[in-house]
């Protein structure tokens, strides 16, 4: 049962940072698989069935643009930040340093007695 529930919060934590990640490596341009590749090449895996839907999403809020092209003789949709998205990055970025900034300082001090760490 414990396990379930640390799956579940988990998932819940990741959801949120996905969306930084995301608009954060869309500063250069990709397409879907370039994307997850270059997401989990920093060590941040994202299956097809989050990811696809998550950049449709922020599409669609005007944070990204796209564009299909053609590559490898295959036609692909490239994506990349909008004006809007790169004020949005920004703006989150700073907020996000500043909650992980409390957050450590949180999870760092020390406990009363009797506290579970």
């Amino acid at each position: 049962m414990e396990q379930g529930i640390q799956d579940k919060l988990l998932q819940e934590l990741r959801r949120g940072s996905l969306i930084l990640a995301v608009l954060g490596q869309l500063r250069q341009e990709h397409y879907g698989y370039s994307l997850r590749k270059a997401l989990n090449d920093q060590g941040l895996e994202i299956d097809e069935g989050t990811l696809y839907p998550l950049v449709r999403r922020l599409e669609s809020q005007g944070l990204l643009n796209s564009e299909w092209r053609e590559e490898d003789k295959r036609q692909k949709r490239f994506y990349r930040l909008s004006e809007s998205g790169v004020q949005v990055l920004e703006r989150l970025m700073i907020d996000w340093r500043q909650l992980n900034d409390s957050i450590e300082r949180i999870v760092k001090e020390p406990h009363f007695e009797g506290e579970v760490p």
